[in-house]
């Protein structure tokens, strides 16, 4: 018994440091993706730090990032940023960020300055680097001064051993949303820590504050059946193209968003969200 109880610390130990080691890679790929906007550009380090296959949303729909800046004139735009929330997967397969930016579309000495929050979705390449697989932002006219950074105390600790899956309670989610109203379907789903952006808005945290974000949308939402699902260990992270419709069942709204999910205590619960529409055409 004794050796078992020896065996099972050495364990939870070891998951406990490489989940440690994993955010802090996570946080310094950040800082040297923002080093390398300063030094070779927007455009090259877009390409340096995202996946061959990563996907951004900079024209409003989703688009292959490497190839959005290989064909888009050299921007002299120059953005900075700091990553407040990071999360690893217990395999450390996938991870996202979250934090506030400042983007200057006419260099560093720009006066005029675009705040706003990104979300960055990380996927753990062979060679052990981390490379963004999404990459999405909003924006808001306050300045979110906010430096440092934190993760939750489960980070990479639920190994999901009954290899369940995120999907089943996502498409529940989404069968509330569409026949019920959305915040049915969140009250059901959310996290209490969970976290939710919006265009012009801060950053909003809690389930309870999220609820009060959303219980007045007055409609129903749709989504696209061809999605993008990946799932890691205890992780998931899921992009679709939604519309909002309202009671008389007209659109009044469409555009993208990404939704992390994880495990926790043995359901899959919302613990990001965030919607963006498309600009109107």
């Amino acid at each position: 018994m004794k050796n078992l109880l020896t065996l099972f610390l050495m364990i939870f130990v070891s998951a406990n440091v490489f989940a440690q080691n994993n955010l802090q890679k996570i946080y310094d790929t950040e800082r040297a993706f923002e080093k390398a906007v300063a030094e070779r550009g927007v455009n090259q380090a877009f390409i340096d730090f995202t996946a061959s296959d990563g996907i951004c949303f900079f024209t409003g729909e989703a688009t292959n990032c490497r190839e959005f800046w290989r064909t888009t004139p050299k921007s002299p735009a120059f953005i900075t940023w700091n990553p407040t929330f990071i999360d690893v997967s217990s395999n450390g397969a996938l991870a996202y960020s979250l934090g506030n930016s400042a983007y200057r579309a006419n260099g560093k000495d720009d006066k005029n300055v675009i705040y706003g929050e990104y979300a960055t979705v990380w996927m753990r390449q062979p060679n052990g680097n981390y490379l963004a697989v999404l990459d999405m932002g909003i924006s808001h006219e306050q300045n979110n001064t906010e430096t440092k950074w934190s993760s939750p105390s489960d980070s990479g600790k639920e190994i999901n051993a009954q290899r369940s899956s995120a999907a089943d309670n996502a498409t529940v989610f989404y069968e509330i949303a569409t026949k019920q109203g959305a915040s049915k379907a969140y009250k059901a789903f959310l996290a209490e820590d969970a976290r939710m952006l919006r265009e012009g808005k801060m950053p909003v945290v809690g389930k309870k504050a999220i609820l009060d974000e959303v219980k007045n949308q007055k409609g129903y939402l749709t989504f696209n059946k061809r999605t993008i699902f990946t799932e890691a260990a205890d992780m998931a992270y899921i992009s679709n193209i939604y519309t909002a419709i309202n009671k008389s069942g007209k659109q009044t709204e469409t555009g993208n968003f990404v939704q992390v999910w994880k495990l926790r205590g043995g359901k899959w619960l919302i613990v990001f969200d965030m919607f963006l529409s498309s600009p109107t055409k």
